[in-house]
């Protein structure tokens, strides 16, 4: 898959999609469906993370408390209104 006319082989973004293995079944990673190998792979990854079987590490949300629910406060740590509370 070299060019032989470049004595450097392939640039080092090639080389590592050429190199680089399906994180789902290891085959060589398709360039069309990176950084997996088929539609096949992708999909089931997908589906792993929908289903709750891949979680990105954090603290427990507390049930009893508002404050810890991220969609209860903006990024500031303000916490929206409702309308419906009486405070608008």
């Amino acid at each position: 898959m070299t060019d032989s006319s470049d004595p450097a082989g392939p640039s080092p973004t090639v080389a590592a999609s050429l190199a680089a293995k399906c994180p789902m079944c290891g085959r060589p990673a398709e360039v069309s469906h990176r950084p997996f190998c088929s539609v096949r792979c992708a999909d089931a990854d997908l589906g792993r993370w929908l289903t709750g079987q891949y979680r990105v590490p954090g603290a427990a949300l507390d049930p009893d408390d508002p404050a810890s629910h991220p969609e209860s406060a903006s990024r500031t740590g303000v916490r929206h209104l409702d309308p419906e509370d009486g405070l608008g």
